[in-house]
This record gives C-alpha cells, structure tokens and sequence, in this order.
C-alpha cells in the first residue's frame, strides 16, 4: 500500500489546497473544496510508457515533417477540425444534455468505413447503442464498443484490438484504481485525462473525450482539462429548434473561428452544406421587422433573417430581450438610435430574434438590426430581395467590415438585388463589377432615408 495523501480540490476550478478554505483564492467561488485521497501506486495499472526519454536536439535539427490527417466522412466536421483529424490528438467534445453529442460520434463511427474504431461508453449499454446505431442507419463492421467505465481494463481492451480511433463516451464517468475517489471527481477526471493523452501521443492514436458542460455552460472538471487536449468543440443549440452548430474554441492545428451546421432529423444529425438556402427559406416577406444580414463564420458565408418587433412599453419599464444575439449590443445599438440619429425608442419595447436559432456574433450584422428595428417602428417593410453588411458605431457611422466581397457575391448568388454597405469599403470593390446594386451609405440617417424616404 502506497503513502495515502489527502487535498482539497476547488469542484469548480481544480485548485489545489492542503487544507479546506471557504473561498477559493483562485476563482473567487465560496464552499467549493471537497476533500479527496489520492493513493498513487504504479503497481496499480496505470498505462506505462515503451519508449525511453527523448533528448535535447536544437531546434534547427528537428527535420519538418507534413501533418497527415484522417478525413472524417462528415464535411462539415472537417471544416471545423481545420482539414481533418491530426494522428495523436485529442479532441474535447462538449456541450448541454441531449443535444446530440453521442449521436454525432456515434455517427461519425459508423459512416467511417475502413477504420477501425473502438467507441468506449460509460453511461450506456452496448444495447442502448446498437439501438441508436440501428436508428442512424449506417453500418461499419471495424466499428467496435466497449460499454466500461474502469480506465486500466479499457486500455487492456485498447492493447489487444488496437483501433484506429479512439471514442471515450464520456470523461467524467471513467475512473482510475490508482486514484481512491468516485468518478468524476478533479482528480480522476484529471487522472484518467493525462493517461489517455500519453496513450494518444505514443501510438500516434486520436482520441475523442465527450465531456459534460456544468450549468454556466462550461465543460465540467478542472480547467487543466482544457490546457491538456489539443482540440475543444462545443456542440450548441436550442433543442427547440432543428439546427446544431459546431464550434471549436481551441484548435493547435487549424482555426478556432469555423463552424459547422448540422440538422436533427429522425435518423441523425444531418449535415447542412448551404444554411442561407434554409435560413431563408421560409420567411414572410411582406411584414415590416424584417432584414437580412450577411455574416462570416470562419470562412463561410452565411445570411440570415433578422426579426423585429417594437411596441409601446405596456408596463411604463421598456424591455429589451433578444435570441441569439448578444443583449448588451442590442442595448448599445438602441442607445446610439436614440441619442445620435433622434430616434424616439427610450419608451418602447424592443424584440430582436435570429430566424432558425443560430447564434451569431458578427458585428457586420449591426445595420441589419437597425432596419429591422425601424421597419418595426415606422410598419413599413424593408425590400426583401435587400440584404446589409456594415457595423455601427458610437458615433452613428456605418463602419466597414472584412471580406465584404465575399458577402456581396454571396447576395447575389442567392438572388438578392441590393446591398447596403459601407462607404469605407468602397475602394475594396472599386474594380469589381456585380450584378446586384451596391448601396454606399456613411450614417444611419442615409440608410432611413434610402428606405422609408
């Protein structure tokens, strides 16, 4: 029996403590530490390295060698992955119950002919899964599961099939012997973490870890968790609505800024490779409080449909709610109507909703929301085959944005006949001649007057 040593872990940030403290010194959380027993024993079946100790090379000796990726059967995972996934890895995956984390790797697994991968659950049965595999459709006869939760027989199992690719479904229900806590504590989650990641990186095998999200929307577990892998990707959406975004927030080998769209449907997740055509499809073009935006995720274009509605306050106290779009720049877009351009909105209900659920953060979407807010106001609609990209400033201005032509050939590929643009962003399409008309503006009060008269 090795040496029993006992600490104080922070459940909300991994901090470490030799005894209990009430307030965390590193988050600023109160009643946060719990007490757990760390008994460390090699003999214990931890996963033990086979190759020796690297050594000192400088670094213009080390020989450059091209990164060979898996391309996953998924398109839109690629995008985001940055091309494809990277021998050795490990790739995070969180995101809210139910929202289709299992079903996308699920998925992925069983489109994924000639590679054999070891899909490893710890909260289902192999029965559950072959359920949900029936379901999805689709049929990979190297794809095996594993339904365990105890790490040293896992890596038993991984030695003798030898996959491919790794699915661990999910982090924070595996535990380790060689830790004396309950699964999911900092230390195991911590434990089990580092093992997998010296497995990954000494047989050039990619690893998936499912991972939990806590309530505030982060994934649950020490933050070191996060530093540990090379790749995190949230899964997000409304479950009210169909469509699921694919994000990465860390990426050591390809962009954090693309996303990919997926949609649910009966039999899976189905992969959306053109959103404006859906995001537009079923809009009513004849109401005021309606614009289009064109945004940017990463390198893909994508226009939606902002919505609208400002009423009277019935309540003397204005409210200013939005969907899928941050509510401090609403508020700051608001301001900026009221003080700069003489709008009268200080006492009226304010509504901004993103048709389809998408959340969306580029501010190129700012003079669209503008003109859905004033078509609401005066009850006039805005042109439908009319689209905007520009951002507002404090000041009023319509400020230009990056790779405008992109979203100006993206307007017109999908039949829109105008834009309202930038003036700012006039000498980066000088040259350049389109089939829809360009609209060059350099305040708010220029957009109104081109629109309502």
């Amino acid at each position: 029996m090795g040496k029993i040593k006992k600490a104080f872990f922070c459940q909300s940030c991994g901090t470490q403590s030799p005894k209990w403290v009430g307030k965390c010194n590193s988050c600023n959380e109160w009643n946060t530490y719990v007490e757990e027993i760390i008994e460390k024993d090699a003999q214990k079946g931890a996963y033990v390295s086979t190759k020796s100790a690297p050594k000192v090379v400088p670094i213009q000796e080390i020989a450059n060698q091209k990164t060979i990726r898996y391309k996953t059967p998924e398109k839109e995972f690629n995008r985001v992955l940055g091309g494809g996934l990277v021998p050795g890895s490990i790739c995070l995956f969180g995101g809210e119950p139910g929202i289709g984390k299992s079903t996308l790797l699920l998925q992925l697994a069983l489109k994924w002919n000639g590679i054999k991968l070891l899909y490893v659950s710890g909260e289902e049965s192999s029965q559950q899964i072959k359920m949900r595999a029936d379901r999805i459709g689709f049929s990979n006869t190297e794809c095996l599961v594993l339904a365990e939760t105890m790490l040293e027989n896992i890596l038993l199992q991984i030695e003798k099939h030898q996959p491919d690719i790794l699915i661990i479904d999910s982090i924070q229900t595996l535990y380790s012997k060689i830790i004396d806590s309950a699964s999911g504590s900092i230390s195991q989650i911590r434990e089990c973490a580092s093992q997998l990641m010296r497995f990954a990186k000494e047989t050039n095998t990619p690893v998936f870890l499912i991972g939990h999200i806590t309530k505030e929307g982060q994934i649950a577990g020490p933050k070191v968790l996060e530093h540990m892998v090379d790749v995190v990707m949230q899964f997000e959406g409304d479950q009210n609505h169909l469509y699921r975004l694919l994000r990465s927030t860390k990426n050591r080998f390809g962009p954090t800024n693309e996303i990919g769209i997926y949609q649910m449907n009966i039999s899976g997740l189905a992969e959306v490779e053109n959103p404006s055509d859906i995001l537009l499809s079923s809009r009513e073009e004849t109401l005021s409080g309606s614009a289009i935006a064109t945004s940017i995720e990463g390198l893909r274009v994508i226009l939606v449909e902002i919505q609208a509605l400002v009423s009277s306050a019935a309540y003397g106290t204005p409210q200013r709610s939005s969907t899928s779009f941050d509510n401090r720049r609403l508020n700051m877009l608001l301001a900026v109507l009221e003080k700069r351009c003489g709008f009268k909105l200080a006492m009226k209900d304010v509504f901004i909703n993103i048709a389809g659920g998408i959340k969306m953060e580029d501010p190129a979407m700012d003079l669209a929301i503008v003109a859905a807010i004033l078509s609401s106001n005066e009850d006039i609609p805005v042109n439908p085959q009319l689209a905007f990209a520009a951002e507002i400033g404090l000041s009023g201005e319509i400020r230009p944005v990056r790779k405008i032509e992109e979203r100006i050939l993206e307007a017109d590929k999908l039949g829109f006949k105008e834009i309202f643009i930038s003036k700012y962003n006039s000498s980066d399409i000088e040259n350049i001649q389109y089939a829809l008309k360009v609209h060059t503006v350099g305040k708010v009060e220029e957009v109104y007057q081109k629109l309502f008269g």
